[in-house]
This record gives structure tokens, C-alpha cells and sequence, in this order.
């Protein structure tokens, strides 16, 4: 029997600093914390160097740069005499081919063509070329020209490629004819297989195949039979042929009790299937309800007219354009096999493709529960493009008919969702940029109350083991950062004059930059002013990234030396001219108000219904961005100094409320979740909710303009007993003044005294 997964802690396991090893001389510190279950990213061999695990070399070995399956046995084992488990990440979608050298399969598949027994396992495209697999790793085509023929190996640089058995002979170019591969210029937009979104060093596998399924899993049945984890993280489901064959495959292979979460992105107004065999999401839903109950409401006009919006077709023509330009190879893929379904050669079918996609607000529509999704989506495709009927029957008929064309049309749209909405639209909005998060809704300012105690109480009935989360290694800021940035939803004339007064001080490179940018330093700048080299290089990183996947003046194919020059003197002239003063001045007056809602919300997430999961460091107050910055290494020595301290408020919000967790386990993985409504003059600023029958949950909100009004008469009446306030120590009965209840901290984890 497994054991209860009651929270997770996220650790990015990296063979220069987080080995298994490394996690052992550190379970201590985690039993201390209270969690439960450590969650591992992905342990099998990846790519020499890999600082994140996610391209996979060799699926059927643990990483010797982790600690190797030797250090993962010490790592099980000693977590088990502590009675902690693990969770293991896992990529079922693609494998890394980035050095061809390092995957033998793929290395084999390059050898051998057809031939391989490796041959199905990957996604190929053997029509592209006659068969040979296009691979897209040139600068140019003429670097052909350039290739050497080194004993059984073709080199161009520090790139080599095998050499099939008896064509060794000639030049590099010639050689290279006779291969079962073909090497272009990667600006061709071709590529001879399926790949993560367009990242061609990651290529797709075909998992709808039972054997692929066998041999790319036999680490992970090993795990299981072995009792050496307890569930598992998958990686981007949707990008898989049949997500829902290969779940239910998973779920044989784990047995019943182990734990199974998916990194499901689900709009706003999506329910996960509950067909699906799984625990849950990874909580990108929970992660913008909890952080959207802290956005201001009142903010929304003035930040609005600060920094506008992006059109409400924006989101539209960024899809379409990333299904024709970023992913035209995937979408020529699918249009021939619409073609070759339909026996019909029609020339706009790639183009109605496109506008149909750009009408699917999920990342894939496939699923038993979403089935109307797409028939919506090609009703209003043909009512804004009457020219595209025709071929919009064609498509229609294809995907009625043919299993191959429904998974290519869902994988090529759930990948220009990725590609034009969070790695672009994401960084072009910058009306408020916590809103654009993954699995985030910029056009939704905020959660109200009643939308979150909704949502809770149906996860509560429907995934009470869902994860729930805050940071993860993809947020492109983290909860910290976030809960600061909202404040300006509370002192949106603030903000407008300041950003007002700023820009014309310090000439940015353009207007849309500078919004966006403003709000992202102003949520990393420390509140004593003094900028470190470190954070100067880490801004300056952030700002290189952010303004080449907004890809308005520069970008990461056609990069504009003189516009990013232009951005970085900018930042220079932040750093070190007089608005850094005023910068100061503002973070430090809003300080306390940030750390108020950076509790709220950490406390929020690691109570409602759900298992949450604390991301390496953020149980105590952090300024991560996007990765890699995100992904720094932890030093545990202060975290571990401070909890045994006792100081910290987040990290003993963390703790307090991990060990309840552990003390309570039913009350958290089967109990009730019962909305308290706050009486009086300022219940709009507390939100609070029952667990069970014995812990009580209360938070304050939007505490700028509360430090003015104060709370007046508000009282939150509480359920009959008595109730101990584990932060403060102070015990309450009946209807407690607001004032009273938060006097010592804002935020409150009552639990029942007398149970």
C-alpha cells in the first residue's frame, strides 16, 4: 500500500548540486518542514550537463550524474525511515537528440534508417524526403559542403552523425547522400519528425505503440515493483497521440494506489476529464484561483488605460501564425494526411487549419468531456471565413474518419497554444503580468470569492487529490514576485504616475517594452535599494528573454543586436540613475503589504482541498523569474538555520501548516471544505473556509487600502468549539473581531482545541 501523499516538495535534481545524495543529507531538514513526499524532476539519463532532466537520453537507465539507480535505492530508503515518499517526474513525449552521439536509439535510428529497431519508436515523417529523416541542424544547406568523414562519423564542428554501414567513401557531401538522413538549414522550416512544440532537439515518441510504451517504461515498472516511489509527475500528456490510451496504460503499470498527476493546462472554463485514471493536474488551475483572489477588482479600468490591452483578436492571429510559420512542418504534415484521407488536394486547407485552431481555447479538444469544442470551433470558422467552406468540409471529414488526423490536428494545436499565447502573448500584455501565468487568463482580472469557493468545493468532490501549486520550474514569475506585481491592482494611480514619470526620465527602447518591463522590476527590486551584481545580470537575462518571445523588435530566430543593445542600456540607466531612489521608495512603502499577500496566498494553497506542493525554496520568501532563473540552486543551510529559528513568517507558515497536515491527514485528503463569510464594514477583505469539522482557514486581503479604513466592525463568526490559532497562540470561540483575530498576524490557521 502506498503511502498518503499529503504535500510534495519539489526538488530539481542536478549532477552538479542536488544528487540523490545530496537529498539524503537533506531529509532531515524536509521531516522537519512536514512534508510528506519529495518530488523528484526527471532522474533517467539525460543530456550531458542537463540542468533540468526534460531531454531524456536513455529512458531505461537513472542518471550516473544523479547518483545512478544505487543512489536512487539510498535515497528511497532513507526517505522511508522517515516515512517520506517519492514522486518521480516523468517524459513520456519526447527524447533528446540535441548530440545524437548520446541517445543510442536515436543514434541507431540515424545509422540504420527503416532498418532500425528503433525505427518506430520515434514519430518520423518517411514521406518528407524518400525516406530519408530531414534533420534541421544547419545554419544553412551550403554547410553540407562542410562536412568530413571521420573514420565511421561525419563532423561538422562539434556535431557528428553516424555513418550507415558501407558508405563511407568520398568526400563529406557525398557520404552524406548516401545516409538515411538528410541535413538542411534549420530556417527552412522542415523538420523530418514530430517535436516538442519547435524545439528540434527534442524528438516526439510514439507511445500509442505497446512496445514503445514497454521499453520507454521499464525504469519506471522497475520502480514500482521494487517499491521505490509512490507515483508520478507526467510530463505534457497532450503532446502524446492518444493521451488517454497512454494514461490508462500508466495507470496498469503503477497498480491502483499510486499516484498519478498530469501537466494538464486547463482553460478558465475546462474540467479535466474525469474519465482520466489520474490523481489530477500539476495545479497551474489552483495556482491562478489562489493568486487571483489577491488582484483588486478596482484596479482593473486605471491599469487598463496605463498599459491597454492586447486586441481581443491577438490571441487569434498568434495562433494562426504559429500553426503556419513556427510549426509548418507539423502543419504540412497534417494537411498531407488530410489529403491522403479525403483523396481531395485542396490549396487552403493549411490556412483553414489554422483559423480553426486559433478558435480552440484548450490545448487539445480530443478529450470524451470536450467533444463540442471543436464542432464550435469550425461553426464559427466558417461564419468570419465563408471562403474557407469547402475546405472546412474536407477537414471535417477527416477528422471524422481518421484517428491519425484527429491526434496530429490536437498535437499541432496544443503546441501553437504554447507557442502563441504563454511564450509570446504572455510577454506582449502588460496590463498585469502575475494575470499571465501558464494556465493563466489575462482577460480575467482576478478571482472573486464566490468563483474560488466554487472551484474548491467541486475539487474537493471531484480531484480531493489534485496538486496544487504556487511556483513551479516553468512560472514565468515566481509567488513572490507575483503577489507583489498584484499590488498594483490596489494603488493603480500609484503605478500610472509613477510609470508615467519614469519612462520619461530613462528613454526606453520603446514604449511596450517598458511596460512590460516595469512591473518585473519592480517585483524583484529589493526593498533596501541595493541592487547586487547578481540581480543586475539576473534582470538583464530577463529582459533579453521576455523581449525575444514577445518577438515585437527582436526575437530568438532573427535577434536585433541594436534594439537589444537599446533594452539593456535602459535597464543600465534603471539601475543606476534616480529613478532607482523612487523604486526604492515605492517597494519599500507596499514591502509589508506583499509579504501579507505572499502569506495569504502560500497558506490558501496548502490548505483547500488538493495536495499542494512547495517548490524548492519557496516555503520562505524568494524573487525567482522565469528559468533558468527559477531553477538556481537552494542553499538549504539558511532555510534549515531558519527553521529551527523560528523567524521567518513564510517558512513558518510552511512548516505550521505541513505538520497540521501530517497530524490531520483525513481532514485534508477527505474532509468537507465549508465557505465562513465575514460580517461587516470590510469582509471583502477576509476570506476564509472550514476544513472538515476542525480546522478553520482566515485570510486578510487587499491590506492598502485596509491600513486606512481598518476593519471597523467585521467579525468572522466561527463554527461552535473552541478554536487555538497555531501561528499566534491565541485561542478564539464564537464571532471573533476581525481586528482581533489578524492583530498579530495576517494571516490565521485556526485548529479545533477541543476535538
Amino acid at each position: 500500500m502506498a503511502r498518503p501523499v499529503l504535500s510534495t516538495y519539489r526538488l530539481q535534481m542536478r549532477g552538479d548540486c542536488c544528487t540523490f545524495d545530496d537529498a539524503v543529507n537533506l531529509l532531515d531538514y524536509f521531516d522537519d518542514l512536514g512534508v510528506s513526499h519529495l518530488y523528484l524532476s526527471p532522474i533517467l539519463t539525460a543530456a550531458e550537463g542537463s540542468t533540468h532532466g526534460y531531454d531524456v537520453t536513455d529512458p531505461t537507465t537513472v542518471s550516473a550524474a544523479l547518483g545512478g539507480p544505487d543512489g536512487l535505492q539510498r535515497l528511497s530508503e532513507a526517505a522511508r525511515r522517515r516515512d517520506i515518499g517519492l514522486i518521480v517526474d516523468i517524459v513520456p513525449n519526447h527524447l533528446g537528440v540535441g548530440h545524437p552521439e548520446q541517445n543510442p536509439w536515436w543514434w541507431d535510428l540515424l545509422r540504420y534508417g527503416r532498418a532500425s529497431m528503433y525505427a518506430g519508436y520515434f514519430d518520423i515523417d518517411w514521406d518528407l524526403d524518400d525516406g530519408r529523416i530531414v534533420l534541421p541542424v544547419l545554419g544553412s544547406d551550403d554547410d553540407v559542403a562542410d562536412l568530413v568523414v571521420d573514420g565511421e562519423l561525419l563532423r561538422l564542428g562539434d556535431m557528428s552523425f553516424p555513418i550507415a554501414p558501407g558508405t563511407g567513401t568520398g568526400t563529406g557531401s557525398q557520404v552524406h547522400d548516401r545516409q538515411h538522413y538528410r541535413l538542411t538549414g534549420w530556417r527552412r522550416g522542415i523538420c523530418g519528425y514530430r517535436r516538442f512544440f519547435s524545439i528540434t532537439s527534442l524528438a516526439a515518441l510514439r507511445q500509442e505503440d505497446r512496445a514503445v510504451f514497454d521499453a520507454t517504461h521499464v525504469e519506471v515498472k522497475r520502480w514500482f515493483d521494487e517499491r521505490l516511489v509512490d507515483g508520478l509527475r507526467v510530463d505534457h500528456p497532450d503532446g502524446l497521440s492518444d493521451p488517454v490510451g497512454y494514461l490508462g496504460r500508466l495507470r496498469e503499470l503503477v497498480g491502483p494506489d499510486g499516484w498519478i498527476v498530469v501537466e494538464k493546462i486547463l482553460a478558465a472554463d475546462e474540467s479535466l476529464d474525469a474519465a482520466l485514471p489520474v490523481n489530477g493536474t500539476t495545479g497551474y488551475d489552483a495556482l491562478r484561483e489562489i493568486g487571483g483572489l489577491f488582484i483588486a477588482p478596482s484596479g482593473r479600468a486605471e491599469l487598463t488605460a496605463v498599459s491597454g490591452r492586447q486586441p481581443p483578436e491577438a490571441e487569434r492571429t498568434l495562433k494562426a501564425a504559429a500553426v503556419t510559420d513556427t510549426l509548418a512542418s507539423e502543419l504540412a504534415r497534417l494537411c498531407r494526411v488530410i489529403s491522403a484521407v479525403t483523396a481531395t488536394h485542396d490549396r487552403q486547407v493549411p490556412a483553414a487549419v489554422a483559423a480553426v485552431i486559433s478558435r480552440i481555447g484548450v490545448y487539445r479538444c480530443d478529450y470524451p468531456a470536450l467533444a463540442t469544442i471543436l464542432p464550435l470551433a469550425l461553426y464559427e470558422t466558417a461564419c468570419t471565413a465563408p471562403e474557407f467552406t469547402d475546405s472546412l468540409a474536407i477537414i471535417s471529414a477527416a477528422l471524422s474518419t481518421s484517428t491519425e488526423v484527429v491526434s496530429r490536428f490536437n498535437q499541432l494545436c496544443g503546441a501553437a497554444t504554447a507557442k502563441a499565447i504563454e511564450d509570446c502573448l504572455f510577454y506582449r500584455d502588460a496590463r498585469l503580468v502575475p494575470l499571465n501565468e501558464v494556465g493563466g487568463a489575462p482577460e480575467l482580472f482576478g478571482v472573486t470569492p464566490a468563483e474560488f469557493h466554487q472551484r474548491a468545493a467541486t475539487r474537493v468532490h471531484a480531484w480531493p487529490s489534485t496538486m496544487t501549486t504556487l511556483s513551479t520550474h516553468d512560472t514565468k514569475r515566481g509567488e513572490d514576485v507575483r503577489a507583489r506585481i498584484g499590488l498594483l491592482s490596489q494603488v493603480p494611480a500609484t503605478w500610472s504616475d509613477s510609470v508615467s514619470r519614469w519612462t520619461a526620465r530613462t528613454d526606453p527602447p520603446d514604449q511596450s517594452t517598458a511596460l512590460f518591463l516595469w512591473q518585473n522590476i519592480f517585483g524583484v527590486w529589493p526593498a533596501d535599494g541595493n541592487v547586487t551584481a547578481e540581480l543586475r545580470t539576473r534582470l538583464h537575462g530577463y529582459a533579453q528573454k521576455a523581449i525575444r518571445e514577445a518577438g515585437v523588435r527582436t526575437s530568438w530566430h532573427d535577434p536585433v543586436p541594436a534594439f537589444e543593445d537599446d533594452a539593456h542600456g535602459w535597464l543600465d540607466r534603471v539601475f543606476d540613475g534616480p529613478v532607482a531612489a523612487e523604486l526604492t521608495e515605492l517597494v519599500g512603502r507596499l514591502d509589508a503589504h506583499a509579504r501579507s499577500d505572499s502569506l495569504g496566498q502560500k497558506l490558501i494553497q496548502l490548505t483547500v482541498p488538493g495536495v499542494p506542493d512547495v517548490y524548492q525554496g519557496t516555503e520562505s520568501a524568494e524573487d525567482s523569474l522565469v528559468d533558468p532563473d527559477n531553477r538556481r540552486p537552494v542553499d538549504y543551510s539558511v532555510l534549515r538555520a531558519a527553521l529551527r529559528r523560528g523567524d521567518d513568517p513564510k517558512l513558518r507558515v510552511t512548516a505550521t501548516a505541513l505538520r497540521l497536515r501530517r497530524a490531520r491527514p483525513e481532514t485534508f485528503l477527505s474532509g468537507a471544505y465549508t465557505p465562513l463569510l465575514a460580517a461587516g464594514a470590510a469582509a471583502g477583505h477576509l476570506v476564509s473556509y472550514l476544513r472538515g469539522t476542525d480546522v478553520v482557514v482566515a485570510v486578510s486581503r487587499w491590506t492598502v487600502g485596509l491600513a486606512e479604513t481598518g476593519w471597523a466592525d467585521t467579525v468572522l463568526p466561527l463554527p461552535d468549539g473552541r478554536w487555538l490559532d497555531l501561528l499566534s497562540g491565541r485561542k478564539w470561540t464564537g464571532a471573533v473581531p476581525a481586528a482581533e483575530l489578524f492583530a498579530a498576524s495576517p494571516v490565521c490557521l485556526l485548529d479545533r482545541a477541543d476535538a
